[in-house]
């Protein structure tokens, strides 16, 4: 008798859990992925449906994730901005700040390593942290689950998603990291560049777009991969704009505040390093580097030209360190600075499917 009335029990139970959702079935995400650009590794654990980047994107802009409601992740990481932060240290819960720049969000799917120094090597790994982070959200990841279970939309849509009614940060960062990897940028004149000097067709799009490109560009592009001017293509190259997994240390100071890369590694060959990030949209995304040093893009050009300084860990690949840098003329310096604006991708920073879709 007493089991019968514990089953029986346990079942009113999960009823009453489960009355409001609504059951409805859900719609593989077709990425569509550049064709200049290689395949997106999908983790088999986290397939992409329409729902699951719609409530990923609501979760992304919900302030509920943090301990005052007051900041979300786009808090940080600004559309107009390449999704980072135009302030040199993005501001935290009760005022907190770090001492990193926040990296700008874009091709996630092909990283194979997340944050400056590298600490997550997942997407869905490198969501958990700002959330518990006390410079950042400041919230424990069960105070988060709560919060959103007490929003009726959020019920269905985990639901729905992931067929669960007491959902966690397991699933809620599987739901982020879907709508984070929808964040292609491919459409700026360098991709256009990039395809035809590689003999790739150009749609409609592009075509158009190839006719407004300079040539005070083009020859900006022919300095950047030049081993003896620009020497940027160790890092930077491909439809990508940087060398995956790449970490360095591009002469930035002699002795380190931040030891970066050996925070993860503890290797002493790693102190000052940090990762390589991509070009994209680098005109709206200043500051610059690791801690934001640089304001603006001449500032980055100058440094390469004439402010590097060697250290016992940098990169070789900075052939040019013994004399300062690459030594940039004023006529060199502009068409670099005019070349890495081609990396402006204005269909991106105005898509509407990554904006906003307001408060559930």
């Amino acid at each position: 008798m007493k089991n019968w009335i514990y089953i029986l029990s346990t079942l009113i139970i999960l009823t009453s859990c489960k009355k409001n959702l609504v059951v409805m079935s859900i719609t593989p995400y077709e990425l569509e992925i550049p064709s200049h650009f290689p395949a997106m590794p999908i983790p088999e654990d986290n397939p992409m449906s329409v729902e699951g980047v719609e409530l990923g994107r609501k979760l992304f802009y919900d302030t509920r994730l943090s301990l005052d409601n007051s900041i979300s992740c786009a808090s940080c990481h600004n559309q107009t901005s390449g999704f980072s932060d135009n302030a040199q240290f993005s501001t935290g819960v009760n005022g907190a700040t770090g001492n990193r720049q926040s990296m700008a969000l874009v091709n996630l799917g092909w990283q194979s390593s997340f944050f400056w120094e590298g600490r997550a090597e997942t997407l869905e790994e490198q969501i958990l942290h700002p959330v518990r982070d006390p410079l950042e959200m400041n919230q424990t990841w069960e105070v988060t689950a709560e919060k959103l279970k007490q929003v009726e939309d959020y019920q269905n849509d985990f639901y729905q998603v992931f067929d669960v009614v007491n959902f966690d940060s397991t699933h809620i960062s599987k739901a982020i990291a879907q709508f984070l990897r929808t964040l292609i940028s491919s459409q700026s004149k360098y991709d256009v560049m990039y395809k035809f000097n590689n003999n790739l067709p150009l749609n409609t799009f592009e075509q158009e777009l190839y006719a407004q490109i300079t040539n005070e560009e083009w020859a900006g592009m022919d300095l950047f991969f030049s081993l003896t001017n620009g020497d940027c293509l160790h890092c930077h190259d491909g439809p990508l704009m940087q060398v995956q997994g790449l970490f360095s240390n591009n002469g930035l100071d002699e002795t380190f505040t931040d030891i970066g890369r050996m925070i993860v590694t503890g290797n002493p060959n790693d102190k000052g390093k940090f990762k390589v990030p991509s070009l994209r949209n680098i005109e709206v995304s200043a500051p610059y580097m690791h801690d934001g040093r640089f304001s603006n893009l001449d500032e980055v050009i100058n440094h390469y030209s004439f402010g590097v300084v060697e250290s016992s860990t940098i990169d070789p690949m900075m052939e040019f360190s013994h004399q300062g840098g690459v030594q940039l003329d004023a006529q060199e310096h502009n068409l670099i600075k005019a070349f890495l604006k081609t990396f402006t991708d204005h269909e991106f920073l105005n898509n509407p499917d990554f904006k906003d879709p307001g408060a559930p």
